[in-house]
């Protein structure tokens, strides 16, 4: 969400608790000069960065991959090819 700073300044409590959500990006003289942001990660993001972690899963259509389908997956990744 983009506002102006004159924005902000009158509806201070409204854009912090907005920005527990989501960022805001607040404008001054038409340039960006302030990104509010929430202090802790949102569970969507908690759940993207966790699937990340899990190589083959994080596309969600394997539920039925194994531990060691996704260890060989991870190694793969490292391997040297010279």
């Amino acid at each position: 969400m983009i506002i102006t700073a004159t924005e902000f300044k009158l509806n201070v409590g409204k854009y912090l608790a907005l920005a527990e959500e989501s960022e805001i990006i607040i404008n001054k003289n038409g340039k960006s000069v302030v990104k509010l942001c929430p202090a802790k990660p949102s569970i969507d993001e908690k759940i993207n960065k966790m699937k990340s972690f899990f190589g083959s899963l994080s596309d969600g259509t394997n539920d039925d991959v194994t531990a060691e389908q996704l260890k060989e997956e991870r190694l793969q990744k490292y391997e040297c090819t010279d």
